[in-house]
């Protein structure tokens, strides 16, 4: 029998020690409560031993007899991960790391990061990082309904069909899968370049669906991340996104509080460019002459106009990008990484383009 709550005690003050280190950017809740488990978390002298342990301040917290600073206003870079790194802090196989290349890549003064969801080994693409564990979080999260798209070079038989029953969703060795938006971007014989939009991003999602179709993957690269876009982002490298269109998006996620200014003085982030306007994107025409191996998203630019094979707009061409669509993998603008046109959360609709993994 359940007691009856005590009117007069006191109710318990502040916040989970893990919540407010996941705040700080130390480290994501998860990873806190392992810190806490090796014995690497102190209040003062005393050794914290529980995640539930509740804080109403910071103050002579430790992590490894470092003292935790106070959080940063939030940050968001988006990163263009190539195929072959692990997203991991480190690996103990010694296999290279997004941190590798995120050490020449990330502008001077940038916060620790952490990766906003996962990217496999073999999958390259837009990966989002921040130093704010409670943004991370809730962009993680399924019930945040944030759209991710990819798309997928494939071999074998399938149609559109089959690819729009995914719509109701499909189970795969007793795991269901939600509903996904695929699109047959453009076919070459046995091969073809398929588009899906997805709001879980459970482990390795895309490939088993395909899979469960038949088809062998032999490419795959995240194009968006709800409003935040690859673009011609070039392989490697990592640009901040505005913090204007930060506070914008974390304000579609009611998981999260508005996110107070930070403290006068800090150093403002560079900005990342002109924002993109004009009409929503539209589905691609097969019938229109494009590079057999590389579907676009967009018409062509304008003829005349140099753009490289990696997605850059001019300049030499990239090694192993000669089948990226020209544009940039998602056939959108070169800069910011903030699509004005999609809020954060929405979907798209059957046959229609939209944001989405």
């Amino acid at each position: 029998m359940t007691s009856a709550p005590n009117d007069d005690q006191p109710p318990r003050e502040g916040e989970r020690i893990a919540k407010l280190l996941a705040r700080a950017g130390v480290a994501s809740r998860r990873e806190v409560e392992r810190m806490i488990a090796e014995g690497r978390v102190k209040i003062g002298d005393v050794l914290v031993t529980t995640p539930a342990t509740l804080l109403t301040t910071l103050h002579g917290l430790t992590v490894d007899d470092k003292q935790v600073k106070a959080p940063e206003a939030a940050r968001l870079f988006a990163f263009h991960k190539p195929a072959g790194l692990l997203t991991a802090e480190r690996d103990p196989a010694g296999r290279p790391t997004i941190y590798n290349a995120l050490r020449n890549s990330l502008p001077p003064g940038a916060p620790r990061l952490m990766p906003v969801g996962r990217l496999d080994l073999n999958t390259e693409g837009l990966l989002l990082l921040t130093n704010d564990g409670e943004l991370k979080r809730a962009m993680e999260l399924p019930a945040s309904g944030i759209p991710r798209t990819y798309r997928a070079r494939t071999y074998g038989d399938v149609t559109q069909d089959q690819l729009e029953e995914l719509m109701e969703g499909v189970t795969i060795e007793g795991v269901h899968y939600g509903q996904i938006n695929a699109n047959m971007e453009r076919r070459t014989g046995r091969n073809q370049w398929i588009e899906l939009t997805l709001t879980e991003g459970k482990n390795r999602e895309v490939r088993r669906v395909l899979e469960a179709l038949g088809l062998e993957v032999s490419r795959l690269l995240r194009t968006s991340y709800g409003p935040f876009e690859l673009a011609d982002l070039p392989r490697g490298q990592a640009i901040e996104i505005r913090p204007a269109d930060v506070e914008k998006f974390r304000g579609t996620l009611k998981t999260l509080p508005k996110q107070s200014p930070g403290p006068v003085g800090a150093a403002q982030p560079a900005k990342a460019g002109p924002r993109r306007s004009g009409p929503a994107r539209r589905k691609p025409d097969p019938s229109r002459p494009i590079d057999r191996d590389a579907p676009r998203s967009l018409p062509r630019r304008s003829e005349g106009r140099s753009e490289g094979p990696s997605g850059g707009r001019s300049g030499a061409p990239r090694s192993g990008h000669s089948d990226v669509p020209a544009g940039g993998p998602s056939g959108g603008r070169s800069d910011g990484r903030y699509n004005n046109n999609r809020p954060g959360g929405g979907s798209k609709g059957r046959g229609g383009k939209g944001p989405g993994r």
